[in-house]
């Protein structure tokens, strides 16, 4: 039996063999003809907790493998997502922009994901509140952002952990008899990296990655299979280990040196070098799922972003400017009024 095969065999429904979708409602398989639902949990789900050991020193040995079916590749921005079962996309997940069919994917294998846990509709509505709390937005953007496309996908990440043997060297400054005083510090320090959170594909931006960054718990993976992704799309892994610790080598660098000036905990420090002995990585490979509404203003794409774990949202929106100017009116009346009141006072 062919992978397309054995894919569309685990999605049959057991009662009347009709095609299933997963439902973030029921969190489970559910049959769109007699509506029977099944979960997707086993037993071993804890092994998709598992981290596995990366050596950057060792000779690599990463083998992809072919993703068939229903392949979709954005002829805008490049992305190229996967339907494991259910209606393909009439554009982007990303992007919005058009799409063409392709044979095959070449990707890594995901080794696990957390399923979408907010419904669509739940989705659209956390999109439309976000909507409604932005004071500086043009009054009619309800409106546009009410008749915007919303796509469930699947983005790839990566986890890694690491131990770091640190030298450091910097400068910080003193106050000193009314003088402001350079110093020179050098040290040593030890610290670890645990389950950081890092986008495996240049698709996933800023704003998608907020979106899921601060819902991620490792405790709620599950181990990948078909139905979880089954009625959404997925962009699969493209990128092998050491091309993901490259791409994350400047967010990492920046929280390194957030760690140093903790440890040296004195004021004004700047200019922080250091050297790094990096031992005991891991990873995995995962897929995180996250709702993207697209919206057009005034003929400019925008999107909201919901998390599909907890409903945390992000957006892009157009700004008022009329609201704007009348806002800093306002702040500057009060502001005059709060000086006028004060040198009445005698205060000033």
């Amino acid at each position: 039996m062919s992978d397309v095969s054995a894919i569309q065999a685990e999605l049959q429904c057991m009662d009347c063999a009709g095609q299933c979708l997963y439902d973030p409602a029921q969190q489970a398989l559910v049959c769109l003809s007699c509506g029977n639902a099944r979960r997707l949990e086993e037993e071993d789900d804890a092994r998709a907790w598992v981290e596995f050991p990366f050596d950057p020193k060792a000779p690599a040995v990463e083998n992809p493998i072919t993703f068939r079916g229903h392949v979709q590749s954005c002829e805008t921005c490049g992305g190229t997502v996967t339907f494991v079962a259910g209606s393909l996309s009439s554009a982007c997940a990303y992007c919005d922009g058009p799409v063409v069919l392709q044979r095959a994917d070449r990707a890594f294998a995901p080794m696990a994901l957390i399923p979408f846990e907010v419904p669509e509709q739940n989705a659209q509505d956390f999109a439309l509140n976000w909507v409604k709390k932005r004071i500086a937005a043009p009054n009619d953007l309800q409106n546009h952002v009410e008749k915007g496309r919303v796509v469930g996908i699947y983005v790839p990440f990566w986890t890694f952990d690491s131990e770091e043997a640190v030298d450091y060297w910097a400068m910080y400054t003193v106050r000193r008899n009314k003088q402001t005083i350079t110093k020179k510090i050098k040290g040593s320090m030890r610290t670890s990296f645990d389950d950081l959170l890092v986008p495996a594909s240049p698709h996933v931006t800023p704003l998608i990655r907020d979106g899921i960054l601060h819902d991620f718990d490792p405790t709620r993976l599950r181990p990948y299979r078909a139905g979880y992704v089954a009625g959404m799309a997925a962009e699969q892994h493209h990128q092998t280990v050491a091309e993901g610790l490259a791409a994350n080598a400047r967010d990492k660098a920046l929280l390194m040196r957030n760690r140093i000036k903790r440890h040296i905990n004195r004021s004004g420090v700047h200019n922080i070098n250091y050297n790094t002995d990096t031992t005991g990585i891991h990873f995995r490979r995962i897929l995180l799922p996250v709702w993207i509404l697209h919206y057009q203003y005034n003929g400019k794409p925008m999107k909201v972003v919901v998390c599909g774990m907890r409903g945390r949202t992000y957006g892009e929106r157009p700004f008022s400017m009329w609201k704007l100017a009348g806002y800093s009116a306002l702040l500057s009346a009060i502001t005059v009024g709060i000086g006028l009141a004060w040198g009445a006072a005698g205060i000033l």
